[in-house]
């Protein structure tokens, strides 16, 4: 038989002359198809274009079944590899994929008690959804009495945004964190009107139904990383369930929620009363 690997003789073939086996009645042909046999397992770890020419070249007598084989490999094996790059592309793109979508723990977007029953403050607050910013706004006809102007800033965890454009209300684990900051006049170039300065203070408001017994609870952060929960006896709570827009929070002062709330209607009672024009009572 013809040996296709050149490696007796450098860029040549090498003859392998071997007797011929009986043919039986059973199997007429048996050296003919041992020929194919072996010459597939060479075929099959060498290139098939090189092989098949030089092999149908030196030996016309292996034409029909080496070639055969020839032919039929790649039917073969190229569906398996193809298969096989199609399986290894699909999981680097998923892995590719997957690396760049932020983790609920990577934005720190889950609620997070201390042994206490503290909650620890959202590192990564800045890097969640804008709602809206507050310039000097009280809720007392008094006013505040700082000396200074202050700025509310008010940012709300990616999932719980999200759930609200889909229903138009806050889900579980909703986490609301205002940032306070002073105001500042003169700086730089500014010559008129504010801009924000430094950090004075944080609050977060929390929906967690299985801990509190109302749904929701405030939170006030100083330097420390953790705090306390407000009492309930607080003015904050009985002011956010009386005049709240959805839900005990004010989305009334969030420009992008408050039409999606009105297209859900999910307005509190409370809050459209309160709204209602002279004309309209």
């Amino acid at each position: 038989m013809v040996h296709p690997l050149p490696t007796h003789h450098k860029h040549r073939l090498h003859r392998i002359d071997q007797p011929e086996a009986e043919p039986d009645r059973d199997n007429p042909y048996p050296s003919v198809q041992r020929r194919a046999s072996r010459g597939r397992i060479h075929i099959e770890i060498v290139f098939y274009g090189p092989a098949k020419t030089t092999i149908n070249a030196a030996n016309p007598r292996n034409l029909a079944v080496i070639g055969l084989s020839l032919l039929r490999a790649p039917e073969h094996t190229l569906p398996m590899i193809t298969s096989a790059k199609t399986i290894l592309l699909l999981g680097f793109l998923l892995i590719s994929w997957t690396d760049f979508l932020p983790s609920n723990t990577q934005t720190g977007s889950t609620l997070e008690y201390t042994a206490d029953a503290q909650l620890k403050f959202p590192e990564h607050y800045r890097e969640w959804v804008y709602l809206t910013s507050g310039f000097d706004m009280s809720y007392d006809p008094a006013g505040m009495q700082m000396g200074h102007h202050m700025f509310d800033n008010v940012f709300v965890n990616p999932e719980a945004y999200k759930a609200f454009v889909a229903t138009g209300t806050w889900p579980d684990e909703t986490i609301l964190v205002i940032e306070a900051r002073r105001a500042e006049g003169k700086g730089s170039i500014n010559q008129k009107g504010n801009f924000q300065g430094e950090v004075m203070g944080f609050e977060a408001h929390v929906k967690d139904e299985k801990r509190f017994p109302g749904k929701w609870a405030f939170f006030g952060f100083g330097e420390a990383k953790t705090a306390k929960m407000i009492p309930t006896t607080a003015a904050c709570y009985s002011c956010h369930e009386s005049h709240a827009a959805v839900d005990t929070t004010f989305v009334q002062f969030y420009p992008s929620l408050l039409p999606i709330a009105k297209s859900k209607n999910t307005l509190a009672p409370a809050y459209l009363k309160e709204t209602e024009t002279p004309a309209q009572k």
